[in-house]
């Protein structure tokens, strides 16, 4: 990617992301409510409509919209997404706090999946149409017809209260606290990537330069991991991308089965106490996360594939 095509990237998550604060502030503008009344009830006080009207006014709710949308817009270049209604502390605080939580859920889960998914890819495409391809594509359809809370809650069951090997309740720093609700990200996402990873390799397989390699005696192993699986490798960065874009986002379900306070958890809880401030920071912070793996991504390309670099 040349510095032009950086550019008009660049320009273009500006665009995307002016559009959803857009539509993002105004849906939460339309939003049954008043949020000067959720403000008071969170703090548990019942204020007079004199000072209802005095709160509005102070704090520009009876601005027309376009004008309190461009104050908010304002704030969040400036790195000011508001306070939030129930904390009573800055957005951006709160995203902060629960962000390396999620970012250690995230990575756990992927690296799980990872060493899942590579090898029983890779074992069901050299041993195609074997029983261990056979057992392999039956996992991945157990896998892809669980949804995640019902995983989520036979783990619990089982592995936390049954056995007792892990903890119920996933807060805290302890990373036993991540291991249940990291193996119940990875559980469906192993069995989608397996999928991958098998179509992908048993393609590369296929191909005249594998079958020169074995024709000029090279070992199948060195085939197979030199050549095979670097060349397999490209089409799923883009699904790695995507599916680290999802899990920094916060999995709402999971984190709340398991009580793990990342964003996902505190997505929710906004959500629920009518958090206006706090739901379009949350927005904001996700599109934000998701262009910005996805031009990575991209930009990966052309380190990992030279082919990339000659047609660019």
């Amino acid at each position: 990617m040349n510095a032009k095509q950086l550019g008009k990237r660049l320009l273009q998550i500006v665009v995307v992301l002016i559009g959803i604060s857009f539509f993002t502030f105004i849906l939460t503008y339309l939003a049954p409510g008043d949020p000067v009344r959720i403000m008071y009830s969170a703090s548990g006080t019942i204020p007079s409509e004199e000072v209802l009207d005095a709160t509005r006014e102070e704090m520009g709710l009876n601005d027309p919209v376009l004008v309190q949308y461009g104050r908010w817009l304002s704030g969040c270049l400036h790195g000011d997404f508001g306070t939030s209604y129930s904390n009573h502390k800055p957005v951006v605080q709160l995203l902060l706090a629960r962000l390396w939580p999620t970012i250690k859920l995230a990575l756990t889960s992927l690296v799980i999946m990872l060493a899942i998914s590579v090898p029983f890819g890779m074992l069901a495409a050299v041993y195609k149409n074997s029983p261990i391809d056979y057992l392999v594509r039956g996992f991945t359809f157990l896998g892809v017809s669980m949804p995640n809370f019902w995983v989520g809650l036979l783990l619990l069951y089982y592995v936390a209260l049954q056995w007792g090997l892990l903890p119920v309740v996933s807060t805290g720093s302890g990373f036993k606290k991540v291991i249940l609700p990291a193996i119940t990200l990875a559980f469906a996402m192993a069995a989608k990537y397996t999928r991958q990873v098998r179509t992908a390799v048993l393609e590369e397989l296929n191909q005249d330069y594998v079958t020169g390699a074995r024709a000029r005696g090279i070992k199948e192993s060195v085939i197979l991991w030199k050549h095979v699986f670097p060349n397999a490798l490209l089409p799923l960065i883009t699904m790695l991308g995507l599916s680290l874009g999802s899990l920094l986002g916060g999995t709402a379900v999971v984190e709340v089965i398991f009580t793990y306070q990342g964003l996902g958890n505190l997505a929710v809880s906004a959500i629920t106490s009518y958090d206006y401030p706090l739901i379009q920071g949350y927005v904001l912070w996700i599109a934000l996360i998701y262009m910005v793996i996805n031009l990575l991504v991209d930009l990966s390309y052309n380190l990992i594939d030279p082919r990339m670099r000659e047609k660019r």
